[in-house]
């Protein structure tokens, strides 16, 4: 062999030496590590998006309210709240604009954002009181799965004098809670079947004592006796007031470790001639839109959508649950 080929050899081993000597020596590459899991699940939406689904909102209320055409929310309304608003547009077309729909301020004044990781996902939104300085409303929001927009569900008129409870601030997110959540006075579930045997009830009822008194329930009373007293010379009149079957109850925990708690009843009232020949006038122009007559001959039949926000305390406190908002509006009416 000549001295030029060994040469060569002698470079090629030592070059292999060499590169087998650095790759021992080296450091390994970085690896991708995934994000830390945090302990608790984050608030769902930052302060200044919840500000901007208002606006959104505010915007499509205030078109869809001008030309009174229910088409026109879907963008930003669903469930109950559509239920109502739908029906609160035909009202004020037969009224001729003298029955309005119900105001409702996006100005906030509060926001009550869930701490969760699943859907569907809801926040409450305390508004500012509207213009016409009815009782401010607690807005419910409502995103059903991560690409939807969130959407106004319902919302409740608050009660005189109410105070909300206190809970964990937006940014941070307050836990949510399951319908049959423990640890309070009664499960948020429990809260919704018990308020609607209180309302159907009254005094009577065996959970009367679980809630303290509101104007809310005073007022179903008070229109089902009116409505009682008027047909009683002719006819019979009774309300059934039923938790929404397919509406799970949302909860949202309070800093004291209560909770607080959203869902939907059905109210029927039904008025049946007991008198052969008669009729039942429908001089409203609401329910004659309704339901296309101006009479019955049997009976007259009105559904009503109620949505309610209640506070149920921890189990330890020894104080009634409180109804915070509701809202009951005729969202159907038969006649027979």
């Amino acid at each position: 062999m000549t001295r030029t080929a060994r040469s060569r050899r002698l470079v090629s081993a030592v070059g292999g030496v060499l590169l087998l000597g650095l790759a021992a020596c080296s450091t390994p590459l970085p690896q991708a590590q995934p994000e830390p899991v945090p302990a608790v699940a984050p608030a769902v939406t930052t302060v200044l998006q919840s500000q901007d689904v208002l606006t959104d909102l505010g915007a499509v209320l205030t078109a869809s309210d001008t030309a009174l055409d229910p088409a026109q929310l879907a963008p930003r309304v669903t469930g109950p709240a559509l239920a109502v608003r739908t029906a609160e547009y035909v009202r004020a077309a037969a009224t001729a604009g003298a029955k309005p729909p119900t105001p409702l301020p996006t100005d906030e004044q509060a926001l009550i954002v869930p701490q969760t990781d699943v859907w569907p996902r809801t926040q409450l939104v305390v508004t500012k009181q509207p213009d016409d300085l009815q009782a401010p409303r607690i807005l419910v929001m409502q995103q059903a799965a991560p690409r939807e927009q969130y959407k106004l569900w319902g919302w409740g008129r608050m009660g005189a004098g109410i105070q909300m409870p206190a809970t964990a601030a937006p940014e941070t997110g307050s836990p949510v809670l399951a319908s049959d959540a423990t640890g309070l006075v009664m499960t948020p579930a429990e809260a919704f079947q018990q308020y609607a045997d209180v309302l159907a009830n009254g005094d009577a009822s065996a959970f009367a004592a679980s809630f303290q008194p509101d104007t809310f329930r005073s007022s179903i009373e008070a229109a089902r006796a009116a409505t009682a007293a008027g047909v009683s010379a002719a006819g019979s009149a009774v309300e059934t007031y039923t938790p929404d079957p397919t509406t799970p109850v949302v909860s949202i925990q309070t800093v004291d470790g209560g909770a607080i708690v959203v869902g939907q009843l059905t109210t029927v009232s039904t008025v049946t001639l007991t008198v052969a020949g008669g009729t039942i006038p429908i001089s409203d122009p609401f329910y004659a839109a309704l339901t296309g007559k101006t009479s019955a001959a049997s009976n007259f039949v009105r559904t009503f959508t109620d949505v309610l926000v209640m506070y149920v305390p921890p189990a330890d406190s020894g104080v009634p649950v409180q109804l915070l908002a509701a809202e009951h509006a005729v969202t159907s009416a038969t006649a027979e």
